[in-house]
């Protein structure tokens, strides 16, 4: 189902909405039906009452007629009497509305048509007002009758019609909110299972990670949502922390070897060297020996070979990494390696802080190999006269940092893509989970190489148990 968790989430709630919608939809279309009934009343209303006053004013001419016809002459006040009922007439029929086969347009015209032939305006001809206001007020009487017996009807077909809406509104109202309710409860309760479900595995593996178990969820096969996105992630997040861990492993036997070469090495061939050498002093003391000078000889080179070899041992496994601690091992290190004729001015700078981090071995090994590297580096590449090495604590990161004042690299996008040396020192660097850049130096020329190892957790665990 390839639909966001956020849609998800929201599917429930919006497909309640869509039904309680429709639901206002539905009583607003019935509402809307009642109303239009309501109005067809009106109108029977108004049309009764219009019909009712045209009835009695046209009863009232008749009656006047009537006096006129036994006196054989009319008075002016009875004339304007009968113009005054025949307006009264007329705008009675002209308030009454044509609605459904109550009142058709037809005979509304031709009644308003009689209407007019009520007037006296045109002559008081009595025989021809009395013919026309007997066919008016049939006309009148029939449509009365007719509107009455639609009114009643109508009022009968009202009161069932509001019985009737009350009731199926009610059961609609009661069907759609307790399926809006249903469905609601139904979709939160599938997909919350199902978010929670997968989220659920994804912290069951992101504590197996973090427990020492590389190994990662199943990838999905395809990205249908948020969670798959982030299973991937963590999918390939492990993959490359395994990558790490392996490379980590790799060069924690590497730096095992060597410290067992250079155990061995110590133990076995310098003290053969020292035996043979102890020999070779003995042999050229002797005062009847006519191979003295060859002896002394062979003690000069045999010296040299066993300092070399020394020098070999050191750099296999630094003995005063062991004994004294990173900050001692780098200043060992310059002391032997970086004072002499055609070499650099150093100023080096250890932070006393750095002794009670309690780095590991593997932390302390990469960073003096990272250290004597780039030491290496402005040695034999930068054409500096000066260099800095600093080993400081930065608020919550340790940072190793060799700064000179030599040419730089010609390239400035060489500090990032690097050659060999450098990806060497950037994968050194990343197998402690720690950051390198090449910036510029603070001299006026050179370049600034900096090492960032994040060790809060090791300043508090050093600050808990001071406070223990």
């Amino acid at each position: 189902m390839r639909i966001t968790v956020k849609h998800q989430v929201l599917l429930a709630p919006a497909l309640v909405l869509l039904l309680l919608t429709m639901l206002l939809g539905f009583m607003q279309f019935t509402y809307w039906d009642l109303s239009v009934k309501r109005r067809e009343a009106k109108s029977l209303g108004t049309a009764f009452i219009s019909l009712a006053e045209a009835d009695l004013a046209s009863r009232r001419m008749q009656r006047i007629l009537l006096q006129i016809s036994r006196r054989g002459m009319a008075e002016e006040n009875e004339l304007e009497a009968m113009t005054s009922l025949a307006e009264l007439a007329a705008n009675a029929v002209e308030r009454i509305e044509p609605f459904g086969e109550l009142v058709k347009p037809i005979k509304l015209a031709h009644l308003r048509e009689l209407a007019t032939d009520l007037s006296p305006t045109k002559g008081v001809d009595i025989e021809l007002l009395l013919t026309a206001i007997t066919q008016f007020r049939s006309e009148v009487t029939e449509l009365t009758n007719l509107t009455s017996l639609q009114r009643q009807k109508l009022r009968g077909l009202h009161t069932k019609d509001i019985d009737d809406l009350v009731e199926r509104t009610a059961l609609v109202m009661i069907l759609v909110v307790g399926i809006s309710i249903l469905l609601g409860i139904v979709l939160s309760l599938y997909f919350g299972r199902r978010i929670l479900s997968r989220i659920q595995s994804l912290s069951n593996a992101a504590g197996r990670i973090a427990a020492g178990e590389l190994e990662p969820p199943a990838a999905p096969e395809r990205i249908d949502d948020e969670l798959d996105a982030l299973t991937l992630s963590i999918n390939l997040m492990t993959k490359r922390l395994i990558q790490v861990v392996g490379t980590e492993k790799l060069y924690e036997g590497a730096e095992d070897e060597r410290r067992r070469i250079a155990m061995d090495l110590h133990d076995q061939t310098l003290a053969d060297l020292s035996s043979i050498l102890r020999d070779l002093q003995g042999f050229a003391a002797a005062s009847d020996n006519p191979c003295r000078q060859q002896a002394r000889d062979l003690e000069l080179n045999l010296t040299r070979a066993m300092s070399n070899l020394r020098d070999i041992m050191n750099n296999l496994h630094p003995q005063t990494l062991d004994i004294l601690g990173l900050g001692a091992a780098l200043e060992a290190h310059l002391t032997g390696q970086c004072e002499g004729p055609g070499l650099p001015q150093y100023h080096y700078y250890c932070d006393a802080k750095i002794v009670d981090l309690g780095l590991s071995r593997l932390q302390q090994l990469a960073l003096y190999r990272i250290g004597i590297e780039a030491i290496s580096n402005v040695i034999q590449h930068a054409a500096s006269g000066r260099f800095e090495v600093g080993l400081e604590l930065r608020g919550s990161q340790l940072v190793l940092s060799v700064e000179d004042n030599g040419r730089g690299f010609v390239s400035p996008a060489l500090g990032s893509a690097g050659g060999r040396g450098l990806n060497n020192l950037r994968e050194r660097a990343r197998a402690i989970g720690a950051e390198v850049d090449w910036l510029s130096s603070r001299f006026s020329s050179g370049t600034r190489f900096e090492l960032r190892l994040p060790v809060a957790a090791l300043i508090d665990a050093e600050s808990d148990r001071k406070k223990g």
